[in-house]
């Protein structure tokens, strides 16, 4: 999950696109670009990264992710096994601040959408409500013209930063312009999506970004705003949550699936990462 500048060469003179994807599975790599991004999801499953920020996503994911701040949306496991035939179904709408005009947001009549753009520096995260009442609206816009994409966005923009039910991601900004050491960070986080459910000792991951263990230290705590067992720790939890959702297993099967030894710990980090034990969590839904 390399952190990359993403090639805008396919974006070159369009200020706006938005497009439908059928896939196999999601982007693999955790990225930026400078563009807004409007991410609808209608048919996928599996755990997103936006900024520090790490939670399972379902059908009807909305989200709107900022200019250059790093994202990942990362499926179930079985999206990435080619015989379960497995479907991924996205809108995805890329916009630049500019895109019906130079400034236009500055003026007043436009605050609320400045507001909401600026906000989105953490990510922003709709809820169920907002992107039912969208779905339509969403999934049409790829087929509309130039100009109808942009009044629709436009209008799509205005009615999100009027609504209440939505949350940021991100607890800091974690917005990049510029890569540190990017090389080690995604064979960090590409080791740590891949096998949270085994036991990663802070001397193994340190050896697989090829620095001690002190100074790994130093550097994830700048990259993440966390630290190596924190964001562990996040990965196996949020992980565990979707297992409730999804799953009808055992609570004690899903602690041992996501790497944790012992219940009485797993009960514990999930209650300070969800603010509720796993049994009320999943009575809950």
């Amino acid at each position: 999950m390399k952190l990359v500048l993403k090639d805008s060469n396919t974006y070159i003179n369009k200020r706006l696109t938005a497009e439908e994807r059928d896939e196999p599975c999601l982007d693999v790599a955790w990225h930026y670009h400078p563009q807004f991004e409007l991410l609808y999801i209608s048919k996928s499953t599996g755990i997103r990264f936006v900024g520090d920020s790490v939670d399972p996503f379902y059908p009807g994911e909305l989200v709107l992710v900022g200019g250059y701040l790093p994202h990942l949306w990362r499926n179930d496991p079985e999206y990435y096994e080619d015989n379960k035939g497995l479907r991924v179904k996205t809108i995805v709408i890329k916009f630049l601040k500019n895109f019906i005009g130079e400034d236009t947001f500055k003026n007043p009549e436009f605050s609320e959408i400045n507001d909401l753009l600026d906000i989105s520096k953490f990510g922003v995260s709709f809820g169920r409500s907002v992107s039912k009442k969208l779905h339509n609206e969403l999934m049409e816009i790829p087929k509309l013209s130039t100009a109808q994409q942009s009044i629709k966005v436009l209008d799509i923009l205005f009615r999100l930063s009027k609504v209440d039910d939505k949350k940021l991601l991100s607890s800091s900004d974690m917005r990049q312009y510029s890569l540190d050491k990017p090389d080690r960070l995604d064979s960090v986080i590409r080791y740590i999506s891949d096998n949270y459910s085994q036991e990663i000792t802070l001397t193994e991951i340190a050896d697989i970004a090829c620095m001690t263990t002190n100074s790994f230290c130093r550097f994830f705590k700048k990259m993440t705003n966390k630290s190596f067992t924190e964001f562990l720790n996040e990965v196996r939890v949020r992980n565990a949550s979707r297992l409730l959702v999804q799953e009808d297993l055992p609570i004690s099967e899903i602690c041992y699936s996501v790497g944790y030894k012992s219940i009485p710990n797993f009960n514990k980090q999930f209650k300070q990462i969800m603010t509720s034990t796993p049994k009320e969590y999943r009575y809950s839904l």
